[in-house]
């Protein structure tokens, strides 16, 4: 079937985009320029500002593209209605995610800029976004008995990164009760990568499940049915 074909090929294209642009992006650690960058202070759109910075607009422009792969991935296999609050969700993360990479974080050795609050806004969207997308589609098929497996492989992950999300919020809030840049109160770099690596988790189980449900009995999933998301 030609929808069996087309959802295989997005899932495995967008699962092999994913893990590329991590790799890239996880490279930039370990490699110089960037391997003195703090991973416990600093953010990682840090590395944008170093001559490596195109391997960082690179890596996460291939992972935004790998998520709308996948995303096609989960429309082909009807696990996803297009218009939906869940489609909605996983669509913001790759427009947050490629916002990111157009408008670069604040130059502190500048100042506050622009282009740097509108990547803080983006990144919170992107982050915000693809967790509770992925959570509305685990709702809708948590009663389905062959998607058990797959629905708490995506739940997990999409639940942890709201956790690490509410860790930044939380210091956000208590600004005014410790006196203190909400960025210093927290390590800041290790909750955001802590945040980026359960984000990427949820993808990839997003992606998986998408190529399961290719591999049905049926030939594809069973049409959604939950009205509304």
């Amino acid at each position: 079937m030609p929808t069996v074909s087309l959802t295989r090929t997005f899932a495995a294209a967008g699962v092999a985009a994913v893990v590329t642009g991590v790799l890239a992006v996880s490279a930039l650690h370990v490699l110089p320029p960037t391997a003195g960058v703090s991973p416990i202070r600093r953010t990682i759109s840090e590395y944008a500002y170093y001559e490596t910075g195109w391997v960082f607009n690179l890596g996460v422009l291939i992972l935004a593209a790998g998520s709308l792969a996948v995303f096609a991935a989960l429309a082909y296999a009807r696990l996803v209605r297009p218009a939906s609050f869940a489609a909605l969700g996983l669509l913001l993360w790759s427009a947050g995610l490629a916002a990111v990479v157009y408008f670069p974080k604040h130059d502190w050795s500048v100042g506050p800029s622009t282009h740097g609050t509108i990547h803080r806004m983006a990144s919170l969207v992107a982050f915000l976004s693809l967790p509770l997308g992925a959570l509305l589609v685990t709702v809708m098929w948590r009663r389905e008995r062959r998607w058990r497996g797959s629905v708490w492989l995506t739940a997990i992950p999409a639940l942890a990164a709201l956790a690490f999300f509410g860790v930044i919020a939380g210091a956000y809030l208590l600004t005014p009760y410790t006196g203190r840049p909400w960025w210093d109160v927290i390590p800041l770099g290790a909750v955001e990568r802590g945040l980026a690596v359960f984000e990427v988790l949820t993808v990839l189980a997003l992606g998986r499940w998408a190529w399961r449900a290719s591999s049905a009995p049926d030939g594809d999933a069973v049409a959604v049915t939950a009205p509304g998301r």
